[in-house]
C-alpha cells in the first residue's frame, strides 16, 4: 500500500471504505509505505505523521488483517548495509516504527546481492524488535548459471541462488517473491515463469513460514509488451499450477502489487484467479 496512508491524504473513512472491499478477498496482511530510509539509515517521521492513528483505524475495522510497515531503499550507491552504523540506525529506525502500533516489519532494499551479509545482519537484528518479519526477495535463479549470466548484462544480482534464498528465510517469517518486472513478452512465457517461481519457493520455504508470490497490479512496467504479458490473472494461475502439485497449504498467498496502481480489472482478476 501507498505512503498516502500514513501522511495524511487518507482519512479513517478511507480505511473504513478500504475494509469493505478487503473483506471480500482474504487479505491478511498489508504492507504499507512508511520509509524510505534516508542515506544514513534514519526515518523522517514526520513523513509518517498520521501512521499510528492508520494503523489504529485498520485495528479496529480490519481486525483480523495485520499492519506491516514497508521500509526499503536503494542500496546500490545510497544506502551501505554493510555498514554497522547505518544498519544501527535502521534498527533505531525499526524501533520508533514499532511503538506506533504496527504488526511488523517488511523490508524491501534493493538490488541486494546474492550472498549480502550486510542484509543478513540486519535481518538478525531486526528479529528480536518485531513479532512479525517479512521481506521482499528477487527472483530465484530458475535454472544453473543464469545468474552469473543475468549479473552481466545489468550489472547486478537479478536472482538469488537458492542457498543463499534459504539463508533469508531461515531469519524472517514471510517472504514475497517480486515474480514481476520479468521482460517476457507473451503471458504464456510469464506464467511459465511465474510457476516456476513459486515452485522453487515452495521447496525452499518450509510450510511453518509464509510465502507470497508477487503479482503485478500496476501497468507501467517500462516495457512495452511487459504490460500485455505481466497480469494479476497470470500471476494466479501460475501459482495455483505450482500449489497443484503440493496439496493444500495454508501459509501460501497472492501479494498483490501495489494498492494505487491496482484497476479494477486487477481486482477482478485476483477475485476470478485466486479466491476459488
Amino acid at each position: 500500500m501507498g505512503h498516502m496512508w500514513v501522511d495524511g491524504r487518507k482519512t479513517e473513512q478511507d480505511v473504513k471504505d478500504l475494509a469493505v472491499r478487503l473483506k471480500a478477498t482474504g487479505i491478511r496482511d498489508v504492507y504499507v509505505h512508511s520509509g524510505p530510509f534516508k542515506r544514513d539509515g534514519t526515518l523522517d517521521m514526520s513523513a509518517i505523521s498520521v501512521a499510528g492513528s492508520f494503523v489504529a483505524w485498520m485495528h479496529e475495522h480490519l481486525p483480523n488483517v495485520r499492519v506491516s510497515a514497508w521500509l526499503g531503499q536503494k542500496v546500490d550507491g545510497f544506502l551501505d548495509l554493510g555498514s554497522a552504523a547505518t544498519r544501527q540506525n535502521i534498527l533505531g529506525s525499526v524501533g520508533q516504527i514499532m511503538k506506533l502500533g504496527y504488526d511488523g516489519i517488511h523490508y524491501n532494499f534493493e538490488p541486494i546481492g546474492d550472498d549480502d551479509g550486510g542484509f543478513l545482519a540486519l535481518l538478525d537484528g531486526t528479529r528480536p524488535l518485531t513479532p512479525l518479519l517479512s521481506a521482499s526477495t528477487p527472483q530465484i535463479e530458475p535454472y544453473p548459471l543464469l545468474r552469473p549470466a543475468a549479473r552481466l548484462l545489468i550489472d547486478h544480482d537479478k536472482y538469488w541462488s537458492q542457498g543463499y534464498f534459504g539463508r533469508v528465510v531461515a531469519r524472517v517469517d514471510q517472504v514475497a517473491v517480486m515474480a514481476y518486472d520479468t521482460g517476457m513478452p507473451l503471458q504464456g512465457l510469464y506464467g511459465g515463469f511465474v510457476a516456476r517461481q513459486a515452485a522453487l519457493a515452495l521447496d525452499l520455504v518450509p510450510d511453518t513460514k509464509s510465502l507470497l508470490i508477487g503479482a503485478p497490479a500496476y501497468h507501467d512496467h517500462g516495457v512495452p509488451w511487459s504490460d500485455d504479458a505481466e497480469s494479476v490473472a497470470g500471476a494466479a494461475r501460475a501459482a495455483g499450477l505450482a500449489l497443484s502439485e503440493y496439496g493444500r497449504r495454508e501459509r501460501y498467498g497472492l501479494a498483490l502489487y501495489v494498492d494505487f496502481a491496482a484497476t479494477p480489472e486487477d481486482w477482478q482478476e485476483y477475485r476470478a484467479g485466486w479466491l476459488p
